[in-house]
């Protein structure tokens, strides 16, 4: 069956609904978001705004809502449906790509259990980001006084553009600590983030700085997706690029696979088919970094 186009028509939850057994316990209960992207608009979906969706909820997608999906409206199939197909209707539209996210430590919340780092390239290739990443690895496996502060087990995901790094906590950390050691900001120049960013730059003889705002030509390692009511994008998420064009999916790597002079033409290469024949080796890489 055509991984996009199951029934005929275009719908990316056939797809996410066969990968969703395998974020089960990454998601665990953070709420689910999607992002669709129209030629003049873009449309966030998430349980800030609706009903919270979990990885859970995606249970209920069968044969039988998917091919109600494909060719009726809403309003004359509403009758036949639960209401989590109604809300999963709801997050991915059918007939619309749609990128997959999750609220990074949940909508709401004070405590974290995830320090999430996005090396945003700008306009660096991705084997920039690949050095990137590598780098920011072996700085933070290196780092003597980190295991002081949090036990945690790392996770590399290539977005389908570049790459977002995971430390999965072993015990939840709340906002101070989060604020203290992992974000950063002008009189911060010991943090945790900026230090690696020094570090990456002496290493990799690239511009990498700390911080969320865009600089020509360099690397940012950005931590303020971290904090409760910030999304993250999903393991094995398409990445849209605008509304008629994929432009890469997601996947975890590891830190051998960063090594790899061939592996960003590797990613750049995957499709729904290929994933979907590897799914267990992701799923592998994803378990082994649960706490």
């Amino acid at each position: 069956m055509d991984f996009l186009h199951p029934y005929g028509n275009l719908d990316v939850l056939w797809r996410y609904g066969k990968v969703a057994p395998y974020l089960q316990n990454f998601l665990w209960t953070k709420e689910v978001a999607s992002k669709i992207v129209g030629k003049d608009f873009i449309l966030l979906e998430r349980g800030t705004k609706n009903p919270p969706l979990y990885i859970k909820d995606f249970e209920v997608i069968d044969e039988d809502f998917l091919q109600l999906r494909a060719n009726n409206h809403l309003k004359d199939v509403n009758n036949k449906l639960t209401e989590k197909q109604i809300l999963l209707r709801k997050y991915f539209v059918p007939r619309k790509l749609a990128d997959f996210f999750y609220a990074t430590n949940h909508e709401y919340g004070k405590t974290m259990d995830r320090i999430f780092i996005d090396i945003d390239r700008q306009d660096n290739n991705a084997a920039d980001a690949q050095k990137t990443a590598r780098e920011l690895v072996k700085t933070i496996q290196t780092d003597k006084a980190l295991p002081a502060i949090i036990k945690f087990k790392i996770l590399i995901l290539w977005t389908g553009s570049s790459f977002h790094l995971l430390l999965i906590l072993g015990k939840p950390v709340d906002h101070a600590t989060y604020d203290r050691y992992f974000s950063y900001g002008p009189h911060k120049s010991e943090s945790f983030i900026t230090a690696r960013a020094n570090q990456v730059s002496k290493q990799t003889w690239l511009t990498v700085l700390a911080g969320h705002e865009r600089k020509r030509g360099a690397l940012i390692l950005d931590s303020s997706n971290t904090p409760p009511g910030k999304l993250g994008r999903c393991p094995f998420s398409l990445h849209i690029k605008d509304a008629k064009t994929i432009d890469g999916i997601a996947v975890p790597v590891t830190l051998q696979e960063l090594g790899d002079k061939k592996l960003i033409s590797r990613l750049q290469s995957l499709t729904p088919e290929t994933i979907r024949k590897e799914i267990k080796k992701y799923s592998k890489i994803i378990e082994s970094s649960q706490r």
